[in-house]
């Protein structure tokens, strides 16, 4: 797609020695990188997760949420087909969290990530002494690709080989070592299930990738999160020293700066529509990859509102408003078909303002609820 730069258009100062881009700019074009502008009615669910690069999954809805925003007449039970026929899987990925992949990204990103994993592996080192890493990773795949294992189960088997060693030590280690993922029915729509695990190869019937160069990775991140830095991908992925990839790709990139003077790397021909471009309400799941995926997230998340979609431990559904992170949102439902969206804004909403969320919310209740009756209401139900 031609590049649209609109009010985008370089600007140069004395000091500049690439064009820059506002927080705006690089806003909206965040934004239509991920669907978010305007809800595709060309991508199928599979090409939107590998468009993406997976969606978060720490939990069982988010994937399904994420794409109900972002894909146009979207049902939650192709997802589900997509995990059961497993041309998706769950698995542990970029930053050491589960994502949803492509049958094929989770056997070419895991191998990339695996530097990652390592590192997580060592910092757990004080409870895994005496621990052979080799063997532990022939234990644990003998097992799982007998029949799926829970963690608990085969928490209990390690600790009878390493009885001395921490056990959720053991489970990180179990995960680090090799590439597990979650068997359905978890993650199913409505149906779901307790995690149980096996390895990537066994469940796909094909074996994971040699380790890949970054740089087919770091186009494929500035077509879903760019413009991006160098430590923008880095904090995506978890990996580090990545900007030799980004150097070696430099000649056919387009380069930008950002307010702050930050290097931003580019794909010459990607979107970046004008910054009056309209931003309509979206409703994203708790940890979605857009609030996550920069080391800067100004680009979304307002200084003043940095924090305000955690409460402790706990991550909540985000709201954005004119692209930007605005509030936070859970939905109630009754046994008797009755569901609630109930929205928390962060600042006060207009009258116009409202309404836009309030129609959102009503589509959102009605695909994502079997609920026979919905209410979208506004107040607080979260502390800060």
């Amino acid at each position: 797609m031609a590049s649209n730069t609109g009010s985008t258009r370089p600007r140069r100062t004395r000091a500049a020695s690439h064009p820059v881009l506002s927080a705006r700019a690089l806003n909206r074009a965040t934004l239509d990188r991920q669907l978010l502008l305007r809800r595709s009615d060309v991508l199928s669910p599979l090409d939107a997760v590998a468009h993406l690069l997976g969606l978060q999954a720490q939990n069982v809805k988010p994937p399904y949420f994420a794409l109900w925003s972002r894909l146009a007449g979207f049902r939650p039970e192709a997802l589900s087909e997509l995990m059961e026929a497993r041309d998706v899987v769950r698995i542990v990925t970029l930053r050491s969290t589960i994502h949803l992949h492509t049958a094929d990204d989770a056997l070419t990103l895991r191998p990339l990530v695996q530097a990652a994993r390592d590192r997580e592996l060592n910092s757990f080192r004080a409870g895994l002494a005496g621990v052979d890493r080799d063997r532990l990773g022939a234990t644990v795949r003998t097992l799982v690709e007998e029949r799926p294992y829970t963690m608990k189960e085969l928490r209990e088997v390690l600790l009878k080989e390493w009885p001395d060693a921490d056990p959720f030590a053991l489970s990180v280690a179990a995960r680090c070592v090799l590439p597990l993922v979650q068997v359905t029915p978890r993650g199913l729509w409505g149906r779901s299930g307790q995690v149980a695990l096996t390895t990537v190869e066994h469940w796909l019937g094909r074996s994971p990738a040699p380790v890949p160069e970054p740089d087919e990775t770091v186009l494929r991140y500035l077509g879903a999160f760019g413009p991006a830095s160098v430590k923008d991908m880095q904090a995506w992925s978890g990996l580090t020293r990545l900007a030799a990839s980004f150097e070696r790709l430099r000649p056919a990139l387009a380069v930008f700066q950002d307010e702050n003077g930050v290097e931003l790397f580019d794909l010459p021909d990607a979107a970046r529509p004008p910054e009056d471009v309209p931003a309509p309400p979206r409703f994203l799941p708790e940890f979605d990859n857009l609030l996550l995926s920069h080391a800067d997230r100004a680009r979304v998340v307002p200084a003043e509102y940095r924090g305000r979609s955690w409460n402790g431990n706990q991550a909540h559904r985000t709201l954005l408003l004119d692209g930007l992170l605005a509030g936070i949102w859970r939905i109630e439902e009754a046994k008797g078909g009755a569901a609630v969206l109930t929205v928390q804004p962060f600042g006060a909403l207009g009258k116009a303002r409202r309404t836009e969320v309030a129609e959102e919310g009503a589509r959102l209740l009605a695909d994502m609820t079997s609920a026979t009756s919905c209410d979208v209401r506004f107040g607080e139900f979260a502390g800060h």
